[in-house]
């Protein structure tokens, strides 16, 4: 990987992490559902000029009924979710939170698609599943609350992220990624919009609120996926997925920085056991392991 390539990944990381901030601040004034909705939604208006050749028309044709469960699991549901959590709980918990779906992806991929788990990944899992554990907890104390609910619609989500990764692989491999990307989007929108019905603001969002909803799916939605993508094609799929272990940096350090959040000793060690757990079951330990261990080998 490049310098140039490698700068793209942290600035992707950043706007990605900093996703999290935009829905704190936009949701309160727009509610969940229309936030998600107007994000979905231009989000897909921009990326779908990208996929108007008859090949991504046909395959979005073809697999329409998985492409809108995929829309569902993978935006509008978790998209809400994380919306309406944000309301009760700091950005930077948000995205640690986030960072948990691998976890979840390979417990169900072990439960549905019989994909076998190592010992370091149910070392990671226990792991990871810990740091929620006593970042939840701390993050009760922090706020004198439980946050149960908010807590729970977090890993909720991320739980669907790792369904939706797994449905992806058994039923949509064939499809391009930037087809699904900007289909589900397209889906997640047409699905939210009847409910707007029922779930528009009361009043009027100031301008604020409808920048940051703007900010939410241009930049960190609709940018961030072209982004993607393009590192994917310049650096490969593994290498353009180790974003997922930057955004809880950056996450955490927007929440600092914009919203004053602070993050307590037990916080901080709830985050060191979630990213060391999905490091595990991801096989990121193992792999650097492996290509440690083959240039310690004297040549022949």
């Amino acid at each position: 990987m490049q310098i140039r390539e490698f700068l793209e990944l942290v600035l992707l990381a950043s706007i990605w992490g900093a996703s999290f901030i935009f829905t704190r601040t936009a949701t309160p004034e727009f509610g969940p559902i229309s936030l998600i909705t107007l994000r979905a939604g231009l989000a897909s208006l921009i990326l779908l000029p990208f996929v108007c050749n008859r090949a991504a028309i046909r395959q979005l044709a073809q697999h329409w009924r998985g492409i809108l469960v995929v829309g569902l699991t993978n935006t509008a549901i978790p998209f809400c979710l994380f919306s309406y959590s944000l309301l009760h709980i700091g950005a930077g918990y948000a995205s640690v939170m986030n960072a948990t779906a691998p976890m979840f992806g390979a417990l169900i991929g072990w439960l549905w698609l019989k994909q076998r788990l190592s010992g370091l990944a149910v070392l990671g899992l226990l792991i990871g599943f810990m740091g929620v554990s006593v970042l939840s907890t701390a993050q009760a104390a922090a706020f004198d609350t439980l946050s149960i609910l908010p807590t729970l619609a977090t890993l909720v989500a991320t739980a669907l992220y790792g369904y939706a990764g797994c449905f992806t692989k058994q039923y949509l491999s064939d499809v391009k990624p930037m087809a699904l990307a900007a289909g589900s989007l397209f889906a997640a929108t047409i699905c939210l919009v009847p409910l707007n019905i029922w779930f528009m603001p009361d009043t009027l969002p100031s301008a604020k609120s409808w920048g940051d909803a703007i900010a939410l799916g241009v930049l960190c939605t609709a940018l961030a996926y072209l982004m993607y993508f393009r590192l994917i094609a310049s650096v490969g799929p593994s290498n353009a997925l180790t974003v997922a272990y930057l955004i809880p940096a950056f996450g955490i350090m927007w929440g600092i920085i914009w919203l004053n959040e602070t993050f307590t000793p037990l916080m901080w060690l709830g985050v060191i056991l979630v990213i060391c757990g999905v490091l595990l079951v991801t096989g990121v330990v193992k792999s650097l392991a492996d290509k440690r261990r083959l240039k310690s080998k004297p040549a022949h």
